[in-house]
């Protein structure tokens, strides 16, 4: 362990070094102004022998406006000839000009433009335009008119955004109620996301991991309340600058943040038949230095399920069949709290700090009958009364260090600490048929999931339209799960259970990582990015009873291509990338988990990653207000972490679930996407996502030896939503959603539809709102239907969910604040290398301090 540690610190110590040296990469030409950038067209600038020069300096204070916009356009057909961005002096050159009649326009955020007409140029002539003054266009929030609107979900280079604070109905609800709608994503109705058919993703809040998102991305989405998110990026072929982990892509959910000057306070509540929140967030910024602290709160009550299993199972020549009905009442507290802080330490240098505190109570309850048969003769019938507690608090805290040298040339360290203690714990009263109590059983379950991660990045571009970035990262990571079962009779004390079912293990994860990567845009607007990662895991995992497990040590290469080419209106991309899926602690975890004794789950320790190969091609046009994107893709997973279902040799009628390096899958599909602009005030958006998908694994047959399995079929599922926006500050928005059959290895997981409309009133100073939504009216309850098969079971399950709501929900602005220039903040650690649970088959980052998405 301390080889590894030492390993660790060795890399980022010296890519810590390296960072700051700029005399490996010049800047090119020896000019210090940027030329043409990466990710746009070449440098198509004329030659010739004129020159102009000049500065831009802010006319009420007489500082120079650092990295202020300079465009030149040619007076007779007023097309851009060239254009330039200022120095951190202010001061600007545009070289290598023919002799015309020019107009220049000077430009930044927060200042009025500033054209200058009539700029003549001779052959030869060195043109000084002296000092050019841009007066400030600063207002009062309340001065500021609105006009226009970002599209609810946009494409970008690299991902697809959706901008959450455009959704009306969202407002009172949690972060699945958001990612519901975003293309190319399928929430089910217990929270698991899954993108192009993959539950293997990664999460990030911010850019930024967290421990709590790594047990359970369904768990940790309920504690994100719906009001705070900003946007919801979808990367689903990202570079080697991120984690190798995340083999389906990676989530990116952005918070919202205040870059304004002077002091606000936002309260949003929101009250329904389901649920309640309350939300206080609060920014203040003067001058250098900005703060934010926020607390939420969300209550979840009335909710409720019923079920029904019938299997079939045979274990040394004896058919046991199962028949079991069950009611189930859940309810839970969520909360969390946050402090940020940034400043800017100079000119081109910034440091920012968060802590985050989330806690999570929440409890079930389930009421189950159960009848056995042995050779269709009823044996036995019973009751079982289970009373389950998921309970975790999670620490999240980041310091993160910028300094900008130039545009685009930057070096930046991270650090991130995370813990989440988790407990999961459930007590069951069992009871005879005629409901007297007979015995009592418990499971006691505490799990600790830390990490501290060291990364350092450094960018900077070559020439004149070139992009070189290099980093390293370290995690050192430590899982640790300690349980036991008691059972004691109808009264008395809980002791031991007589076959010793208690243990401990502790998983100590420790990852070195570097990357490499390189962007190329040609003159004919061709843009490449191609890269790649190491990463080496050194583990060292055992068991209290067992010992060391001998889970050995493993180095992977992950190598990331993408191209792209605009031309008249249409985007043509073309992706490949390799990642890697580590398994999760609810993957890892040896907790013989019975709460529901004919459904029994269990981990195990000594998983292997899984390894991936994605492929994209993807078209988008802009046909009048019409805007079509069409994405084709293929995955290929090998040593796929994949749950598996046998019956229980001691168990009569159960079947046991775990996870075992046994399978392979295959996608292939499409993703369609289209937003009709109708007029300015009413859009539509209509999603498709389709694939066929093949798996292959080994389970238990017949013959009590392991068998080949395969499995095949057409995954669907879509949605469609419609906004519009009308006078008086009213607005409304509605929104369905449909789900498919789902195809596991040893069955199919059923369909689901979800629909939400809703309606908000904003009064004339925009202060404040209040919203009304309701969602699946018209139903009063979902089924889930699983069917899992196997030579030595079958077992077929319906849940059913009762999920029909109504929320009132209402928001308060306090504070007067006003328009500052953008603030370059410090890039945040980005762990997406940990498989969560997120893989239930139907049966019984710090959110402040700022950071700037990866690019």
């Amino acid at each position: 362990m301390k080889t590894n540690i030492a390993l660790l610190t060795t890399l980022l110590l010296a890519l810590t070094l390296l960072g700051p040296v700029q005399a490996q990469f010049p800047m090119g030409g020896g000019s210090t102004q940027p030329k043409a950038l990466p990710g746009t067209a070449g440098d198509t600038r004329p030659t010739g022998t004129a020159k102009i020069i000049g500065s831009v300096a802010d006319s009420a204070q007489g500082k120079a406006v650092e990295f202020a916009s300079i465009a030149l356009f040619n007076k007779s057909n007023d097309k851009a000839v060239d254009g330039t961005v200022a120095d951190e002096k202010g001061k600007f050159t545009l070289p290598k000009l023919p002799a015309g009649q020019y107009r220049v326009l000077v430009s930044f955020v927060g200042f009025r433009n500033k054209t200058i007409d009539n700029v003549t140029l001779v052959d030869g002539q060195n043109l000084d335009l002296g000092s050019i003054k841009l007066s400030s266009s600063i207002k009062t929030l309340e001065e500021v008119t609105v006009v226009g609107q970002a599209a609810l979900i946009e494409e970008k280079v690299d991902r697809l955004v959706y901008n959450a604070e455009k959704d009306i109905t969202a407002k009172g609800g949690d972060a699945t109620d958001i990612l519901r709608k975003v293309p190319m994503l399928s929430v089910d109705l217990d929270g698991n996301v899954s993108l192009r058919g993959s539950q293997n993703i990664r999460v990030l809040i911010n850019n930024k991991p967290s421990t709590i998102v790594a047990n359970s991305v369904a768990d940790a989405l309920k504690q994100i309340p719906a009001d705070q998110i900003k946007t919801v990026e979808v990367i689903t072929s990202p570079s080697a600058k991120y984690d190798a982990e995340g083999s389906g892509g990676i989530i990116n959910i952005i918070t919202k943040k205040n870059s304004l000057q002077g002091l606000n306070l936002n309260i949003d509540s929101g009250v329904g038949n389901r649920g309640a929140q309350l939300a206080l967030n609060g920014n203040y910024r003067k001058g250098k230095a900005g703060f934010t602290l926020g607390g939420f709160g969300r209550a979840i009550y009335n909710t409720k399920t019923s079920t029904s299993l019938d299997q079939s199972s045979e274990v040394n020549g004896v058919q046991t069949l199962t028949r079991q009905i069950g009611d189930g009442r859940s309810s839970g507290m969520f909360g969390q709290y946050n402090l940020g802080f940034d400043y800017d330490l100079a000119k081109d240098q910034s440091l920012t700090a968060g802590v985050r505190y989330g806690v999570r109570n929440f409890a079930n309850q389930q009421d189950l009958v159960t009848q056995l048969f042995n050779n269709n003769s009823l044996t036995s019938t019973s009751n079982r009364n289970v009373d389950a507690k998921n309970l975790s608090g999670t620490v999240d805290a980041n310091i993160d260090y910028l300094h900008t040298f130039k545009p685009q040339q930057e070096w930046s360290i991270s650090t991130l600490y995370s813990r989440n203690d988790l407990t999961n714990n459930f007590d069951a009263d069992l009871l005879n048929s005629s409901r007297q109590l007979t015995s009592r059983q418990r499971n006691l379950n505490s799990n600790i999931n830390q990490e501290f991660t060291l990364q350092t990045d450094y960018q900077t571009p070559i020439k004149k339209n070139q992009l070189i970035e290099f980093g390293g990262k370290a995690i050192f990571r430590e899982v640790n799960s300690d349980y036991k079962y008691l059972v004691a009779g109808p009264s008395g004390v809980f002791s031991t259970e007589a076959n010793n079912t208690l243990g401990e293990l502790t998983y100590h994860q420790n990852i070195a990582a570097g990357y490499t990567s390189y962007t190329y845009t040609t003159k004919n607007r061709y843009t490449f990015k191609g890269g790649a990662r190491y990463e080496h895991t050194f583990i060292d995992a055992s068991t209290r009873e067992g010992g060391n497990l001998g889970v050995g040590d493993y180095g992977v290469l992950v190598p990331s291509v993408n191209a792209s080419k605009t031309f008249k209106g249409t985007t043509l991309k073309l992706g490949f990338n390799r990642r890697i899926q580590r398994p999760g602690l609810q993957q890892l975890n040896p907790n013989f988990n019975a709460a529901n004794p004919q459904v029994i789950q269990v981990g195990n320790p000594t998983l292997r990653p899984e390894l991936t190969n994605n492929f994209e091609l993807g078209v988008s046009k802009t046909i009048g207000k019409t805007f079509v994107n069409a994405t084709f893709f293929g995955r290929s997973t090998n040593n796929a972490i994949t749950q598996v279902s046998q019956p229980s040799d001691s168990l009569p009628g159960a079947i046991v679930t775990t996870y075992q390096n046994i399978g392979r899958q295959h996608s292939y599909g499409i993703n369609l996407f289209t937003n009709i602009a109708f007029t300015s005030k009413i859009n539509m958006g209509i999603f498709l996502n389709g694939f066929y998908t093949s798996l292959t694994g080994q389970a238990m047959g017949r013959d009590r030896v392991s068998t080949t399995f395969t499995n095949t079929g057409v995954n669907i599922s879509g949605g469609s939503f419609l906004n519009a926006t009308f006078k008086n500050g009213w607005g409304a928005q509605a929104f369905g959603f449909m789900q498919g059959n789902q195809v596991q290895l040893q069955g199919t997981q059923g369909g689901f539809a979800f629909y939400t409309v809703g309606v908000k009133k904003e009064f004339k100073d925009k202060k404040a709102s209040v919203g009304l939504a309701a969602e699946n009216f018209l139903n009063n309850r979902f089924n889930i239907h699983t069917v899992l098969n196997s030579p030595l079971f079958n077992q077929t399950n319906d849940v059913y969910l009762y999920n029909r709501g109504i929320r009132l929900t209402f928001t308060y602005k306090i504070g007067k604040m006003t328009m500052e220039a953008p603030r370059k903040k410090a890039k945040s650690v980005n762990n997406d290398d940990v498989k969560s649970d997120g893989q239930n088959q139907g049966g019984g980052g710090t959110s402040n301090g700022g950071g700037t998405p990866r690019q």
